[in-house]
């Protein structure tokens, strides 16, 4: 159990540092963060239904999941190499592109819940 705890506390710690790294160093997570505030703080104001809510607040947090995987793929990419390759401008546009399905998918959630609500 004591190893257990342990090993939970350090996913923890590196889960933090991997968190604040990203907000130092990367635009795009901090503007996602703001958006999310903005979007949480609507969705935690106008009167929404719990699943509603719910919906909304869990998506926001996959997007920033989501920039946090594709910073991830830029980082690993970028130690690799330096150099330009088809393969790894590939795999960053595929990262990319993962973090805006997931804003999307925050998008039409967003629209469903406001035309519901008309």
């Amino acid at each position: 159990m004591r190893k257990f705890i342990e090993h939970t506390k350090n996913r923890c710690v590196w889960s933090w540092a991997g968190l604040v790294a990203t907000w130092r160093s990367e635009f795009s997570f901090r503007s996602w963060v703001w958006v999310n505030l903005v979007s949480a703080g609507l969705a935690l104001w106008l009167p929404l239904s719990t699943g509603e809510r719910a919906l909304i607040l869990a998506l926001g947090v996959l997007v920033l999941a989501a920039e946090l995987f594709n910073t991830a793929i830029e980082r690993a990419v970028d130690f690799i190499s330096t150099e330009k390759h088809e393969l790894a401008r590939l795999a960053k546009d595929a990262g990319s592109a993962g973090v805006a399905m997931t804003a999307i998918a925050a998008g039409v959630a967003w629209v469903v819940v406001l035309v519901g609500m008309v």
